[in-house]
């Protein structure tokens, strides 16, 4: 696979928002151990936003337009913090793919760095402060240096999803820094975080890969 063309793109934002739709019990169950036990209701919005927005529009030839429109719906849509933080990184992306009718692996590269810069910056959060981050930038670093060394954009997108999945398993010991997450102190070890589990869950969506559990890559 050395190109993503619109077709593969619309299919695979599909399969993301399908996955959304089945996780909400659980992200909900997951988020009442850190919060407010709201993240699956917000996650079914972000997916009935994206299912709207794919429906009703189509890439054509400038897929960055595509993505920035579409994270406007989104944030329209879900207008929450985790809704908020999907909707910059997909404008973000956009932004590094506009005038392009298909996605090559560098520029896919950069609009992944682009995401995970956006999401950073707008959620006040990095690496290790237990959120969805935590899962985001270790799959972006993977995938830009498997793509740098000049791998195959399917085994870049592999190793993203491993990278992703034991980002996820990594914060789960650790205490939650950001958000209401962060009010509940120690209650939050041990428990997986709602953001990362949604992350993994709808990239292995994308990639058609074998589901995981949280803690599955521990030990």
């Amino acid at each position: 696979m050395e190109a993503v063309e619109a077709p593969d793109i619309v299919a695979a934002l599909q399969r993301a928002a399908d996955r959304m739709m089945e996780m909400r019990d659980l992200l909900n169950r997951l988020d009442a151990a850190l919060g407010d036990g709201d993240t699956g209701i917000t996650v079914g919005k972000i997916a009935a936003g994206i299912q709207a927005y794919v429906q009703e529009h189509a890439p054509e030839d400038d897929l960055g337009s595509f993505f920035i429109k579409l994270g406007m719906a989104v944030n329209q849509a879900a207008s929450s913090s985790l809704g908020t933080l999907v909707a910059t990184a997909l404008m973000r992306a956009g932004k590094e793919s506009q005038g392009q009718a298909w996605l090559d692996a560098d520029t896919l590269a950069r609009m992944l760095r682009a995401a995970d810069t956006g999401m950073q910056q707008r959620g006040k959060a990095q690496p290790g402060d237990k959120t969805i981050i935590d899962a985001v930038h270790p799959a972006v670093e993977a995938f830009s240096a498997a793509v740098e060394q000049g791998k195959d954009m399917a085994v870049a997108a592999n190793e993203m999803l491993e990278a992703a999945r034991a980002g996820r398993d990594s914060v789960i010991p650790l205490r939650s820094r950001i958000g209401r997450a962060s009010w509940v102190g120690e209650r939050t070890e041990g428990q997986p975080d709602p953001g990362t589990v949604m992350f993994v869950q709808v990239l292995e969506a994308v990639l058609r890969a074998p589901h995981t559990e949280p803690g599955s890559t521990l030990g």
